[in-house]
């Protein structure tokens, strides 16, 4: 049987390298022929035809532990504890068959009161380096009290075999809450690393009473806080790298009684068509150390961001000390702002509305975007969604339990809440429709965080029920209302009704909420069949 702290006969391995140096994986990554080098020094290695999660292929082990609190069904598939118990012997297996194995050991969490101490233990170089900057590295002293609560097995070349193993694919991500393990396997995409250790934490933290989001955070002179929720794709790492303000985190938080703090050490951002022009801090961060993943280089070994050939899901991952102005230690106070970041194809939704607490909660467990092309396997157009709590497939728990913690902590710190756009204007995608310019999107966060909107004249979106700010400076007056960029009314009354519509079926399912909650949506209701 697997022990609840595994890996302890990788031990007597022949060429086991923990910790590793920087520059030790970097050599090691070369020499292997794992990746290859930019000219900006960041290592670019290519992921096969995983570009993206592979969320049909993740699993929960149902067990005594996991039975009753998990929130069971499409993302949180169940699978058993034989089948789990094989796949384990199998990796383990393939691992100790390796030339050289690499373990990364730190934390996953900045605030040193709840953070979970990890080790990933990996076949590749560069996913020891990926989880180096990705996690929090423990001192020299860290490192010899170090004792590992949740272990990573990430080994890309051993593949499941579905008629025997139990599988969908030959790909599995399995997380098992008893043994606390995480098994990954048939994937070179080193996203799942990350996101399995966030799952972890959603699972932990709210046990200790502490709000986990799927959020950036940033922090101004004054200390005031600001959140930006979205799913990947909707701007929260580009929007929380500001010149003037402190970045706490981009990805992935807690909120204590104390305040926010970070769960990684590092960013992951979406780098197409990153330029320096647009986004200095991130494009200067990829140097040294980083990671690039599926980046088409140009004749000169640059970084070509703008060809998607491989995915549009080209990713950079660095720590977070790579950034001119961060957060350290990555903790803060309460919230004054929060932001939800949907990036809508439909071009119909407000670039950017105030929100009661009442609407807060509704779209926070709406959870709306649309999806973007390479941020899954199989997406390769944006597709309208709604992930509870903008970050349903990393949700071991009911989203109600997040959603009611939010509620919460919003009323208590008096926090005020705004939805933004960063999709698409004048008509939907590939129809007519623009993205909303970076410029103007800045603008809006900017207002709202300097508390500009907090008492501006509104107007009612009388499809979505939403307060559109009537100036915002810095944005044309024209764009804030979305009817107003549409060449074609009808087209635009359509389109805005069918995803009115499309929020008012998802939310058949929060039985649970109460009835201002679910009175909060669109105020469009016609009929639905």
């Amino acid at each position: 049987m697997v022990e609840n702290i595994p890996c302890t006969d990788l031990e007597q391995h022949s060429c086991i390298q923990e910790n590793a140096s920087v520059p030790r994986l970097i050599d090691r990554i070369l020499a292997k022929s794992e990746a290859v080098l930019t000219s900006n020094g960041a290592v670019l290695a290519t992921t096969g035809k995983y570009t993206g999660r592979s969320p049909k292929d993740k699993f929960i082990v149902r067990d005594a532990v996991s039975e009753e609190k998990v929130d069971w069904g499409p993302v949180n598939q169940p699978i058993d504890e034989e089948v789990f118990e094989k796949l384990y012997n199998k990796t383990m297996s393939y691992l100790k068959n390796q030339d050289e194995i690499y373990r990364f050991k730190g934390f996953a969490g900045a605030d040193e009161t709840s953070r979970l101490p990890i080790q990933v233990v990996s076949e590749y170089a560069w996913h020891s380096l990926f989880a180096r900057q990705l996690f929090i590295a423990p001192t020299k002293d860290e490192l010899t009290r170090h004792k590992a609560e949740f272990t990573v097995l990430s080994a890309p070349g051993c593949k499941a075999d579905p008629v025997t193993d139990g599988t969908n694919s030959e790909t599995f991500i399995i997380v098992s809450f008893k043994k606390r393990v995480i098994l990954i396997g048939g994937t070179e995409y080193a996203g799942e690393i990350k996101k399995s250790i966030f799952s972890v934490m959603n699972y932990l933290l709210p046990e200790r009473n502490i709000m986990s989001m799927h959020c950036s955070a940033n922090v101004g002179d004054e200390g005031d806080v600001a959140l930006f929720f979205g799913l990947s794709g909707t701007g929260k790492t580009t929007l929380s790298a500001d010149p003037y303000r402190k970045l706490i985190g981009d990805d992935e938080h807690g909120w204590s009684d104390k305040g926010i703090f970070n769960i990684e050490g590092g960013c992951y951002a979406k780098c197409v068509d990153l330029s320096k022009e647009k986004e200095p801090q991130i494009y200067d961060a990829i140097r040294f150390g980083s990671v690039l993943e599926n980046v088409i280089l140009d004749e000169n070994d640059n970084p070509d961001y703008s060809n998607t050939f491989l995915t549009e899901n080209t990713r950079a991952a660095y720590p977070i000390e790579h950034m001119d102005n961060t957060m350290v230690p990555s903790v803060a106070g309460h919230p004054n702002t929060i932001i939800f970041l949907t990036a809508d194809a439909s071009g119909t939704l407000p670039p950017i509305s105030k929100l009661s607490n009442e609407q807060a909660m509704y779209h926070f467990l709406s959870g709306y975007t649309s999806k973007l092309a390479g941020t899954e396997r199989g997406v390769t157009e944006p597709q309208a969604t709604f992930s509870a709590c903008f970050g349903s497939p990393f949700l071991p728990l009911s989203p109600s339990v997040y959603a009611e913690m939010l509620g919460k902590k919003i009323e208590e710190h008096s926090v005020n809440v705004f939805l933004i756009n960063t999709g698409w204007t004048g008509g939907t995608y590939g129809k007519g429709g623009e993205r909303i310019k970076l410029s103007y999107t800045r603008a809006m966060v900017y207002a709202a965080l300097q508390g500009e909107l907090n008492e501006v004249e509104t107007v009612l979106d009388e499809i979505f029920g939403l307060e559109i700010p009537r100036h915002v400076p810095g944005v044309p007056e024209d764009l804030l209302v979305p009817v107003n960029t549409w060449d074609n009314i009808a087209d635009y009354q359509e389109q805005a009704e069918e995803l009115a519509l499309k929020f008012h079926r998802n939310f058949e399912k929060f039985t649970e909420a109460s009835t201002a909650i679910k009175q909060a949506g669109p105020l469009y209701r016609k009929t639905i069949s």
